[in-house]
């Protein structure tokens, strides 16, 4: 969906994978009242001991944080978040 001067814009924020050491976000643009995404972003992040340079699994705080945003990746990736 293109997006032009005074659009409004509604920004949306998932996690779709929630791992042992590592998490995977998606982020959206969206126009206001529409539910096609003007634009899509993926990102992976792998929590590393800053000591070993290895992975780590995440602390059970951040991983309840995480759950709260846990939307499982559906069919379509640019189904509305």
């Amino acid at each position: 969906a293109p997006v032009s001067f005074p659009d409004t814009l509604d920004l949306g924020l998932r996690v779709n994978k929630i791992g042992k050491s590592s998490v995977v976000c998606e982020a959206a643009v969206f126009v206001l009242g529409n539910d096609s995404p003007a634009a899509i972003g993926r990102r992976s992040y792998v929590y590393v001991d800053r000591k070993s340079r290895e992975s780590s699994p995440m602390t059970e705080e951040l991983r309840k944080g995480l759950k709260k945003l846990y939307r499982p990746l559906e069919v379509s990736p640019s189904a509305k978040l």
